[in-house]
């Protein structure tokens, strides 16, 4: 038979002390008690092998010290950034972060935020991209200002189109200064690999790199867009179906230069295309191996760059061009958000900055 767990009473009436002051002398606060209670107490405690009942706890003070960050898939170094600077921020004020994953699923997100309401944490911050049109929208905005009126705090990361406080990006001016940068390089045909059609962040990022090459007399058709997961592989497979459209006559992908020329240009190799952008990082490192595979050479036959600055972008070669995101403070500014309340502005920007490095060394080095 199963022992039973010892109770805060227990302790109480071992230590010869009320409830009331047994509970100060675990959870102590701004009522003190004195040192001899205190410390027989958690004497008692200890022999007894107590544990405080945290959902006890929870529905006593309406909330547990927690954070809860739910994120699309920590795998990913744009999330785990961030997961980074939110355990910061949670450490800061005293509280533990709690992670939950949504795999990029509005409705996983949704049933994930009203589990969340359930376990009452002090904060819940959500980050991810919003899906365009997405029926769970409502739903989610309901959810969450039910947690707030049930006294929870509530912030969001690259959701501006929510009505809470958000801390994002300027994602369509990222892919502005992109595209003016590389201009500057002198490239004169993009390329793009863009995620999955409606999700916001991919949607953004490539209407910036559209108004950014036209703004800077740089070729970039739509056509020359194609959608792909936002995953390492989803980069390798639209680098790929980019080669695979510029592909002429009986030329075939494999290690020797297409239509036998050390000049890829034209209507062979890739086209025309000088340099190849992925929405992020991660894509654009797997679009990197697929040209490879393909028997382009990045950096040299073609410009390659992404989104984010993840560590990752310094430990491929040649490292690779980006656009620059503080996603660590992005983390740390959102539980902070949430902690302040009603006295913070409802919404801020991050700022983002291009990065060149050695993938994008100019269409001199890598003719197309």
């Amino acid at each position: 038979m199963a022992r039973a767990r010892v109770t805060l009473r227990d302790v109480a009436r071992e230590a010869g002390v009320s409830y009331a002051t047994a509970s100060r002398a675990i959870h102590p606060g701004s009522r003190k008690v004195n040192e001899a209670a205190r410390d027989r107490v958690l004497a008692v405690a200890m022999r007894l092998n107590y544990t405080p009942h945290f959902p006890a706890q929870a529905v006593a003070k309406g909330s547990t010290a927690t954070v809860a960050l739910t994120v699309s898939d920590i795998a990913d170094p744009y999330f785990s950034l961030l997961a980074v600077g939110a355990r910061a921020a949670a450490d800061e004020a005293g509280l533990t972060l709690t992670l939950a994953m949504s795999g990029r699923d509005p409705g996983r997100e949704l049933d994930i935020v009203r589990r969340l309401r359930g376990q009452r944490p002090r904060v819940i911050v959500v980050a991810g991209s919003r899906v365009a049109e997405s029926p769970e929208r409502e739903a989610l905005v309901e959810e969450l200002r039910a947690f707030e009126r049930g006294g929870g705090r509530v912030a969001l990361i690259s959701q501006p189109d929510l009505p809470f406080p958000t801390v994002s990006l300027d994602n369509r001016g990222a892919g502005r200064q992109l595209a003016a940068a590389l201009a500057e390089r002198g490239y004169r045909r993009v390329a793009v690999i863009s995620g999955p059609a409606g999700l916001r962040t991919s949607a953004d990022r490539v209407d910036g790199l559209v108004s950014g090459a036209a703004d800077a007399g740089i070729a970039l058709a739509r056509g020359d867009v194609v959608e792909a997961e936002l995953t390492r592989e989803g980069g390798h497979a639209g680098a790929l179906a980019l080669v695979e459209r510029g592909l002429g006559g009986s030329d075939r992908l494999g290690g020797t230069r297409l239509g036998g020329s050390d000049r890829l240009g034209g209507s062979d190799g890739l086209n025309g295309v000088d340099v190849i952008v992925a929405v992020t990082d991660v894509m654009a490192v797997g679009a990197m191996s697929a040209l490879r595979d393909a028997g382009v050479v990045p950096g040299r036959d073609v410009g390659v760059a992404g989104f984010d600055d993840i560590p990752m972008a310094v430990d491929v070669t040649p490292e690779l061009t980006t656009v620059a995101a503080p996603l660590v403070s992005m983390g740390a500014r959102a539980v902070r958000l949430a902690l302040a309340g009603a006295a913070v502005p409802l919404s801020e920007t991050a700022v983002t900055g291009v990065v060149v490095r050695a993938s994008t060394p100019g269409p001199r080095q890598s003719p197309l």
